[in-house]
C-alpha cells in the first residue's frame, strides 16, 4: 500500500542494494512499494582486500532483489556500478535515464562500514577504501544526478545514508566517522548549491541497525570492548529511549519520506532516525 501517492511513477537509483537484508535492500523495496520504478545498484564482484566477496552485493544477488520487487509488482533494473569510479556513476545515471528516460531520486547508500581498526594499526589502504566509497562516492552520486536533475528542469530528490556516526565519534571507527562526517558537510553545501534548482539534499543518520553488516559489527565491538555479544547488545538497548536498535524499515520509512513531496521544504539536514539515541 502507498504511503505517498506522489513517488508513483518516479525513477529512483539506490547505491549499494544488492546485497541482502541491507539497508539499500529495505529502501529500494520500498521505494517499489510506492510505485517507484527503481535500479538496484551495486559493486556486483569482490575487489581487492578491502571489499571482499562477504561484504559486497554480487551481481547475482542484485538481480535476485530485481527479481523480487518484479515479483511484487514492482517495475525494476539492475546496474553494476562501483561508486570509486566516476566514470561507472556517471554511466549509471545515464543508463537509467536510457532504460527510464529521466531520474527524481538519487539514494547514495553505497558504504564500507567493516574496515574497524584502532588509529595506530589503520593503514593507508584501509582508509583510502572507508573514504573514497562512503563520501567520494556519495560525491559523484550528487554531481551526476543533480546534472540530470538540473538538464530535466523539474528538480529532484538527493538521500544520503549517513549514520550515528556522522554526529558522534566511535572507537576503532576513525575513518567511518570522518566520512560519515564529511558527509554531512557535503549535504549541507550541495543543499545550499542546489536549492535554487528545486533539488533537496538530505542525509538520514540511522543509530545501529542488524543488518548482514550489523551483525559483524556486533561480534567485532563486543570483542573489542571485553563484552559478550548479548551483554553488548543489552547495553544498546539500554542507552536507547525507545528500547530497541534500529529496522531496516525504520531506514526505508524516512528514505520514502524524503523522497516525497511531504519533504519538499526540507533539504540541508541531517535527519537522525535512532530511536532518541543520537539527538543533536
Amino acid at each position: 500500500m502507498s504511503v505517498y501517492p506522489d513517488l508513483r511513477g518516479k525513477v529512483a537509483i539506490v547505491t549499494g542494494s544488492g546485497r541482502p537484508k541491507g539497508l539499500g535492500e529495505a529502501m529500494v523495496k520500498r521505494l517499489a512499494a510506492e510505485g517507484c520504478k527503481v535500479v538496484v545498484s551495486d559493486i556486483g564482484a569482490a575487489r581487492g582486500a578491502e571489499m571482499p566477496e562477504t561484504a559486497i552485493g554480487s551481481s547475482k544477488e542484485m538481480q535476485q532483489i530485481v527479481a523480487e520487487i518484479r515479483a511484487a509488482g514492482g517495475e525494476a533494473i539492475g546496474l553494476v556500478c562501483d561508486v570509486l569510479e566516476e566514470a561507472q556513476v556517471a554511466e549509471l545515471v545515464a543508463k537509467t535515464v536510457a532504460h527510464y528516460g529521466r531520474l527524481d531520486i538519487m539514494v547514495n547508500n553505497a558504504g564500507i562500514g567493516y574496515l574497524m581498526k584502532p588509529i595506530i594499526e589503520m593503514t593507508q589502504a584501509d582508509w583510502d577504501a572507508v573514504l573514497g566509497v562512503n563520501l567520494r562516492g556519495a560525491f559523484f552520486g550528487i554531481k551526476y544526478a543533480a546534472k540530470q536533475f538540473i538538464a530535466q528542469g523539474q528538480g529532484g530528490r538527493i538521500i544520503n545514508i549517513g549514520s550515528q556516526a556522522s554526529k558522534s565519534g566511535f572507537p576503532f571507527a576513525s575513518a567511518y566517522v570522518s566520512s560519515k562526517h564529511g558527509m554531512v558537510g557535503l549535504t549541507r553545501s550541495a543543499a545550499i548549491e542546489l536549492g535554487a534548482q528545486g533539488i533537496t539534499v538530505n542525509t538520514i543518520c540511522p543509530n545501529h541497525v542488524t543488518t548482514g553488516l550489523g551483525a559483524w559489527q556486533n561480534q567485532f565491538f563486543s570483542a573489542a570492548t571485553g563484552r559478550s555479544e548479548e551483554k553488548y547488545l543489552a547495553d544498546m538497548r539500554a542507552r536507547i529511549p525507545l528500547g530497541r536498535p534500529g529496522l531496516q524499515e525504520d531506514i526505508a520509512k524516512a528514505c520514502a519520506f524524503l523522497a516525497s513531496g511531504e519533504a519538499a521544504y526540507i533539504t540541508g539536514e541531517a535527519m537522525n532516525v535512532s530511536g532518541g539515541e543520537e539527538y543533536h
